[in-house]
């Protein structure tokens, strides 16, 4: 939380939310591998602090919630989640769905690795904070459970050996030469970027190369 700068207010559009680049593990070598990115966004409160505490009822409840609260700052880390060969998805062999069809199974776990880079996001974001003059509101205590972030990667990953991969060079199945699969699921990592850009270079490669393929009578 930011003191002062009470008289000051946004209309529509709110400050604009910044992204650090990963900046470690570049020049010199951390007692981990890869890094991380860190992703800022700045606002006051007003009418969230009905899901954050009691405010009563009534026109005092209404009247509290028209006024714009502090100033608070936000940042959030991303790191690159190792890929794990214990980390898949497979078929469970006991449980259907009601179609009698075998229900995908998750085992997901994070490494020692990914629970060191996701300390030192959260310390250097701490230091960033106090060096602004911030107030420290509240932290986060270690990496979010898998499935609540929103770049899932890997389960069908590229790869040049069909024992220890899905899909070739052209997001290609090695078992199933009809089928392209483009999403986040052909990531053979995540990296620290917001991956949308190179789902949408991907699945336009596949799709030049599936059409190759199809007047080449290779599927």
């Amino acid at each position: 939380m930011y003191p002062g700068f009470t008289d000051r207010y946004y209309r529509g559009r709110r400050p604009q939310a910044n992204i650090i680049p990963r900046y470690r593990n570049l020049d010199s070598q951390e007692d981990y591998l890869r890094g991380f990115g860190l992703g800022t966004m700045a606002f006051r409160s007003n009418w969230q602090m009905a899901s954050a505490a009691p405010i009563g009822v009534g026109a005092a409840a209404k009247e509290r919630m028209r006024k714009p609260g502090p100033w608070f700052m936000f940042i959030g880390g991303g790191a690159e989640m190792l890929p794990n060969p214990d980390n898949r998805v497979t078929l469970h062999p006991t449980r259907m769905d009601k179609w009698g069809m075998p229900i995908p199974h998750i085992d997901c776990s994070y490494g020692d690795n990914d629970r060191k880079l996701v300390a030192a996001a959260q310390a250097d974001a701490e230091e960033m904070m106090k060096a602004a003059g911030a107030t420290i509101l509240g932290k986060g205590k270690g990496p979010s459970a898998p499935g609540q972030t929103i770049h899932e990667m890997g389960t069908a990953h590229m790869g040049t050996d069909p024992k220890t991969s899905v899909l070739n060079g052209y997001n290609q199945a090695h078992d199933v030469p009809n089928l392209f699969i483009t999403d986040g699921a052909a990531m053979a990592s995540n990296a620290t970027q917001n991956p949308s850009l190179t789902y949408m270079a991907l699945s336009a490669r596949a799709a030049h190369h599936a059409v190759e393929f199809l007047k080449a009578g290779k599927i």
